[in-house]
This record gives structure tokens, C-alpha cells and sequence, in this order.
């Protein structure tokens, strides 16, 4: 039995998160090694586009995180009502 807090994520969801994003930003830097300069404002675009995706993953997790912390804080206050003391 694991005493690890963490729960396990699926390979999927490091691959969306991490991945994509980088593979993204890698054919960017690909396709700027061409050199010309549609080939370096198109490439700038590409990889702006790979951490837009980054950063859209980052914020949703964000928001996940708000939704856990009320829901532990609707949980406490429960507990409140019925027992009359704030949970440890």
C-alpha cells in the first residue's frame, strides 16, 4: 500500500500536458532553422502556438485546484454545522 498522497495519472494526460506542447514548440524551432523570414515568422507562430497549449493546460489545472479547495472548504463547513468544531 502507497502512503504517496498523490493519485496516479494516466500516461495520456502527461503526453496532452507536456508533450504536445513541446513538440509543438520543437517544429517551430524546426521549421526557424530554415532561415529565411517567412520561415522565421511562421515558425514564431508555431511556437507561440505550442505554449499557448502549454499555458492553456497550466491554467486549467489551475482552476481544477480552486474547485478542490472549495470543495474541502464545503466539506469543513459540514462538519462544523453538525459536530460544532472546525475538522483538523
Amino acid at each position: 500500500m502507497s502512503t504517496d498522497p498523490r493519485p496516479t495519472r494516466p500516461l495520456g494526460l502527461a503526453v496532452l500536458r507536456y508533450v504536445l506542447p513541446s513538440a509543438i514548440v520543437l517544429a517551430g524551432a524546426v521549421v526557424m532553422a530554415f532561415g529565411s523570414e517567412v520561415d522565421l515568422e511562421g515558425g514564431g507562430a508555431i511556437v507561440s502556438a505550442g505554449l499557448a497549449t502549454f499555458f492553456i493546460n497550466w491554467l486549467f489545472r489551475i482552476g481544477v485546484a480552486g474547485d478542490r479547495e472549495r470543495e474541502r472548504e464545503d466539506a469543513a463547513r459540514d462538519y462544523f454545522d453538525r459536530h460544532g468544531r472546525w475538522p483538523r
